[in-house]
């Protein structure tokens, strides 16, 4: 999975608001409905969007589907970040010596 991926797949607030649901434990699709307006397809879709972006798993359970975040599915994103964590530090750094420089 590519970041640009998780990142489209958040960028819905709708998906965001169900994401961070999910994120307080396992729900199926009618509890995830609830404090939302939307209907109950549209969860439905919501929840296929951020299936596909590897971020929510599934599990039956009866008649019921619960859902779950996926932790795993947040690996890219993570990895996407550390990479550019690591460039800010030396950019900070030459900043602070330029407005050293600028100073004098």
């Amino acid at each position: 999975m590519e970041p640009s991926d998780l990142f489209r797949a958040l960028a819905d607030p709708t998906r965001r608001a169900v994401f961070e649901k999910l994120a307080a434990g396992e729900f199926n699709a009618s509890e995830l409905r609830e404090g939302l307006s939307v209907s109950q397809p549209a969860i439905s879709q919501h929840l296929a969007v951020l299936r596909s972006a590897g971020l929510v798993r599934e599990r039956r359970s009866g008649r019921y589907v619960k859902y779950s975040v996926d932790p795993e599915g947040l690996q890219p994103l993570l990895d996407w970040l550390l990479r550019y964590r690591a460039f800010w530090p030396g950019r900070v750094e030459r900043l602070k010596h330029l407005l050293k420089e600028i100073e004098q």
